[in-house]
């Protein structure tokens, strides 16, 4: 396919902070045919840990600079942040603001990876553009409550939904049966295996001492981790000796640390803040966890998986799918009790780790990233020949 006649394709995005919606942003910028599309990615704000990641064919523009940015002067500092909240406002209400920074540039598809940018992709000044959503999350959640009629609104007026498990597609169809649904598509998040066995290798600090369990997430409310600080504490308290190590940041990092220091557990439950490479905690550590309330298709999940690590998840979204319980994984309730009797287990059990450890060597043969590649290409040429 020529230049002139590749598909040009454009992602909104707000920022690129370390998660899961970003990273497979970057694994579909990494493996979209560039003979193709011509790609550019348009972000709110020039911000993230992610935030340079892109590969050198995709064009990043960016509405304002991000905090890393910003001058360390506290004056100069909150004249930046009021400067930006300004641009900010101004482009959602004017949509030819956003068009003169991304040069006047006419778009065949323009893609809302996240539902956070549902309405800047509807609401685009070009209305010839086909739009893409990608939709990750469980809508019947309590959180989710104070975004659904925003998302109600914008979802039929897409040209194609992409869902990243067959659960959150289902789930949707269920709450909302009545609601005028575009063509969709069921695709799972892609695994970038041969990159994470190579930084798995990378040296890091020694971990802490004794069993260790390592969880990966952003530090938000649904996540669980003050459950999983309960369960801890319990098990710690019982002569249980092990450590937990939480990689990520966010808006709970002081009400996790106060209860961190309430329950006098800040040297063996430990959060590290955000990490650019995750893959050696895991590899290292001797058990994953992830204790949230809600997920859909996590990464992370597969990403334990793909390092060979017994894995205790709550069975939500289509984790029960990604982990055979007992054999690949340990599924459990989203509650303290039950986070408490799994990691009981796997530190008293070694005949059940064993046979999950065994189970893990061949896991790797359960993901088929060509296939989700080719599926995103497909929609994308079939949206735009249509």
């Amino acid at each position: 396919m020529s230049e002139n006649k590749k598909i040009k394709v454009l992602f909104r995005h707000r920022s690129m902070e370390m998660g899961g919606v970003e990273k497979v942003i970057l694994s579909m910028l990494n493996n979209l045919n560039p003979e193709k599309f011509d790609i550019t990615v348009y972000l709110n704000l020039n911000q993230g840990e992610l935030r340079n990641e892109f590969p050198k064919h995709v064009q990043k523009i960016y509405m304002t600079e991000g905090k890393e940015g910003f001058s360390k002067n506290p004056l100069i500092h909150k004249l930046q942040l009021i400067r930006r909240r300004i641009k900010l406002s101004r482009a959602m209400k004017d949509q030819k603001f956003s068009d003169r920074i991304l040069g006047n540039k006419k778009f065949d598809i323009e893609i809302a990876p996240t539902y956070t940018t549902f309405s800047s992709v509807i609401n685009s000044s070009n209305k010839a553009s086909k739009k893409i959503g990608w939709f990750h999350s469980e809508i019947n959640i309590p959180a989710m409550k104070p975004l659904v009629p925003d998302i109600l609104h914008n979802f039929p007026q897409f040209d194609h939904m992409i869902y990243c498990s067959q659960k959150i597609k289902d789930l949707m169809h269920q709450c909302y049966p009545d609601l005028q649904y575009p063509s969709e598509s069921v695709v799972i998040n892609a695994i970038p295996i041969e990159e994470i066995k190579k930084k798995a290798e990378e040296k890091i600090e020694p971990l802490p001492q004794g069993p260790v369990f390592v969880s990966v997430g952003r530090l938000h409310s649904r996540k669980g981790y003050h459950k999983l600080i309960d369960a801890h504490k319990k098990l710690i308290d019982e002569g249980f000796k092990h450590s937990i190590m939480v990689i990520g940041s966010g808006e709970e990092m002081k009400n996790l640390t106060d209860q961190i220091q309430t329950n006098n557990v800040q040297d063996s439950f430990i959060l590290t803040g955000n990490r650019m490479n995750p893959y050696p905690y895991i590899k290292n550590a001797d058990y994953f966890i992830l204790p949230s309330e809600s997920e859909a298709w996590p990464l992370v999940i597969a990403e334990a998986l793909i390092l060979q690590k017994p894995i205790i998840a709550t069975d939500t979204g289509d984790v029960g799918i990604m982990i055979k319980d007992r054999e690949t994984g340990y599924l459990i309730k989203y509650d303290t009790n039950e986070m408490y009797e799994a990691m009981k287990t796997f530190l008293t059990d070694t005949e059940l780790t064993s046979r999950i450890k065994k189970n893990l060597e061949t896991i790797e043969s359960q993901f088929d990233n060509q296939k989700i590649f080719n599926a995103v290409e497909g929609i994308i040429e079939d949206l735009y020949q249509g």
